[in-house]
């Protein structure tokens, strides 16, 4: 598993992204805030949920400077496909990555390693240097919550601007942070 701080390894692949085919690499995460949700597979149960979602929050992850990378080992094709014929799916405006030979998988260690080839439900929180901010595994029938991640977003965007500061549980934007010191320790 990549640890937090650990920068993006290498990649390059094909997406489909506002009705076009592009290529995406580790480059393009550089220079801005970047989600890279894995899931499982398209035209399935829980998955179009989660895209949906994030589809749903999409505007205010762009107001935050973040761009979304949905990722799943199916190819590009079938990404426009399910966009083409799923509603949920067709409100999605961010890029759908296609990772057919699991690079992107294995590089963030979220390839199922049981025959199936399918990535894990695996959420990784990329800072504009490239390094690893947050990550998120879940088993594949728990369901992500794009308000939860604009959470977890809103305080790593918090830290990374103010040093000396910390963002405590269940901290929302304009909550009170904490600044580490020897006098809190035991008075917290």
């Amino acid at each position: 598993m990549p640890a937090i701080g650990s920068q993006v390894k290498s990649f390059k692949a094909e997406a489909f992204h506002n009705g076009k085919f592009i290529t995406v690499s580790d480059a393009d995460l550089r220079g801005k805030w970047s989600v890279v949700f894995f899931y499982p597979a398209d035209f399935t149960f829980v998955c179009p949920t989660e895209l949906e979602d994030l589809a749903d929050h999409y505007e205010t992850f762009k107001k935050l400077g973040v761009e979304i990378y949905s990722v799943s080992t199916d190819k590009h094709f079938t990404h426009k496909a399910w966009h083409d014929t799923s509603p949920a799916i067709g409100k999605v405006k961010y890029v759908m990555v296609g990772d057919p030979a699991g690079v992107i998988a294995q590089n963030f260690d979220v390839l199922i390693n049981d025959g199936s080839h399918l990535a894990e439900r695996g959420t990784f929180l990329i800072d504009p240097e490239g390094c690893i901010q947050y990550i998120e595994i879940t088993s594949g029938g728990v369901g992500r919550s794009a308000t939860e991640l604009l959470d977890k977003v809103r305080a790593a965007q918090y830290v990374a601007s103010h040093p000396g500061e910390v963002c405590p549980a269940k901290w929302k934007e304009g909550d009170t942070t904490l600044s580490p010191s020897l006098d809190l320790i035991g008075k917290i």
